[in-house]
């Protein structure tokens, strides 16, 4: 029985980022952006810009990104950031299962974030905050169109 409910929570998310705006969902991988959500399957969640894009037409377009044999991504997420000034860092933040509930830490990003208002990164001296349901995360600055509303709270201890 607990092999099954090892393998059941592998595949349920233990939170979820939703997307609050256009700028927010066309940043995201193309298996993503229909829904505009993605599934937090594991601790760390490590979030950071994808550098791999090609530019067409003055826009930029995801280059897939290789699975490579023994390499180790530093993201489970990568966005695409679209701006002319850069909000998203290449390892911008993570979130982390804690005791109490949640985290989200700056990994050193070069324009911070905020959670529910509260700025996080190296200009703002504070590193990590908790995270709660309904938070809002803005990544960047206060300007960033990249909002993302955290959905937690899965119980999945009945199935």
């Amino acid at each position: 029985m607990h092999d099954k409910q090892k393998i059941l929570d592998s595949l349920f998310p233990q939170a979820v980022l939703k997307a609050m705006t256009e700028e927010a969902r066309a940043s995201l991988p193309a298996p993503f952006q229909a829904s505009g959500m993605v599934c937090i399957l594991a601790s760390p969640f490590r979030v950071g810009r994808e550098s791999r894009v090609l530019m067409i037409n003055d826009k930029p377009h995801r280059v897939e990104r290789p699975a490579m044999p023994g390499s180790v991504p530093s993201n489970e997420l990568y966005l695409m950031d679209a701006g002319r000034l850069l909000q998203v860092s290449r390892e911008h933040f993570s979130i982390d299962k804690t005791a109490d509930g949640f985290a989200l830490t700056d990994r050193g990003s070069k324009c911070g974030l905020s959670v529910a208002g509260k700025r996080l990164g190296i200009g703002a001296g504070v590193m990590t905050a908790p995270l709660h349901d309904g938070d809002l995360i803005t990544i960047g600055t206060a300007e960033s169109h990249y909002r993302f509303s955290f959905i937690a709270g899965f119980d999945h201890s009945h199935w």
